[in-house]
């Protein structure tokens, strides 16, 4: 290491500046004790000189090469001794000697965005280890060559939100693991979990996993899975695409522990003395969702139109945890709509009146519709009215185009 003269000295410490005092000490001595002064500081917080070390704070090996130049220039001696009231110049205090190897213009090289700033404890245009962490995880990201593989998985996913079959939830830490066939949105790109790796112990004794992560944009990343919950926390718009085969979605049966019922299902028969509606009371039924004991929302059907001024026998429920109820209802209405039932009812001031949630539907095709909400395969089909059934929305598509042909 060479040995500058003050003049050079103080021009490396120039950043550290402070005021230059109209009289008193000449300017060039002040910066020098303004630079001796950060050190002192650190000493007293610490407990210690600071050290030279890749793993030491940079601020601190900024230190500890700054007081290696000054402990060796006599001049800086001279002027810093009478204010050495920890015996810092004189070694008292264990002072580590420089490393022999280390690179001087490499620590200056990491320190070039420290100029001009106002506070020596803040970094200026200095990338934080935390920005470096996740260039480095978004550069990990490469072309996915089997994309087409997963593609259906996405075009699936984005039906599913559409028609409320998949949920879109916030993510919440330690609620539930992240696993293989998992989908997310992070950063507004929904991202498939294909592969999750063997368990990975890390320096710092934990376990880690590696994934292999699909983007929607056809790339693919290898990230940790801690780095993925952790860009998860960094994003608070991240979702969880919740899907019927991931235990979040149920009908009937016994609840997990930590379902949350959100309503029911629930198929009503009307037994009103409408003559249509008694000649086709088999097959006509109302279909909708609630988040109350149906029996409460049924009580005065007599005196609702919706109800179709009559009393109605509950025929089939269905539970449901975890789903958004109006989405649900929504899509049972929209894949029966071609059958609803076309009939006017006067309500009690004599004003017509048309029921929106009654359809020409059998009830074992409203339980199929169920099974296939619950298996994922709904997106796939279409209710044929004139069949009475439901079928696959490509034949259906087809029959359609030939009658038209």
């Amino acid at each position: 290491m060479s040995d500058p003269d003050l003049d050079e000295l103080a021009a490396e410490l120039s950043e550290f500046a402070v005021p230059e005092a109209k009289g008193g000490r000449p300017p060039r001595e002040e910066r020098v004790i303004a630079g001796f002064e950060e050190i002192q500081r650190f000493v007293e917080k610490h407990g210690r000189a600071p050290q030279h070390g890749e793993d030491r704070d940079i601020f601190e090996r900024l230190y500890a090469v700054r007081f290696d130049r000054l402990r060796v220039l006599p001049d800086c001696r001279a002027l810093l001794e009478p204010l050495d009231h920890q015996g810092l110049l004189a070694g008292t205090l264990g002072v580590a000697e420089p490393l022999a190897t280390y690179n001087v213009d490499q620590l200056a090289a990491e320190l070039g965005g420290v100029a001009n700033a106002d506070d020596i404890t803040v970094l200026r245009h200095v990338r934080t280890s935390a920005d470096k962490r996740a260039a480095e995880e978004i550069a990990d990201r490469k072309p996915c060559e089997d994309f087409e593989t997963f593609r259906p998985l996405f075009e699936r996913v984005a039906a599913d939100l559409k028609t409320g079959l998949r949920q879109s939830q916030p993510i919440e830490a330690g609620r539930r693991a992240i696993e293989a066939g998992d989908f997310f949105v992070l950063d507004g790109i929904t991202l498939y979990v294909a592969e999750v790796g063997e368990p990975l112990k890390t320096t710092a004794g934990e376990v880690d996993r590696r994934l292999r992560l699909i983007f929607a944009n056809g790339t693919e990343s290898n990230l940790l899975l801690r780095s993925l919950q952790r860009a998860f926390y960094n994003d608070p718009a991240a979702r969880r695409l919740v899907s019927p085969e991931s235990g979040q979605m149920s009908f009937g049966g016994e609840f997990e522990a930590d379902d949350v019922e959100s309503g029911t299902i629930y198929v009503l028969r009307s037994l009103s003395d409408h003559p249509y509606v008694a000649q086709h009371r088999d097959l006509i039924h109302k279909i909708g969702v609630t988040g109350s004991k149906v029996e409460t929302r049924i009580a005065d059907a007599e005196h609702d139109a919706t109800y179709l001024l009559a009393k109605v026998e509950v025929v089939a429920t269905y539970k449901l945890a975890g789903i958004n109820r109006s989405r649900m209802e929504n899509l049972f209405h929209r894949l029966f709509a071609p059958a609803r039932l076309d009939i006017a009812i006067n309500d009690r001031f004599g004003h017509p009146v048309q029921p929106q949630e009654w359809f020409l539907v059998p009830l074992f095709v409203v339980d199929e519709a169920v099974e296939r909400i619950k298996d994922g395969t709904i997106t796939n089909y279409v209710y044929d009215p004139k069949a009475a059934r439901l079928v696959k929305a490509v034949s259906a598509s087809r029959t359609k185009n030939e009658k038209a042909g």
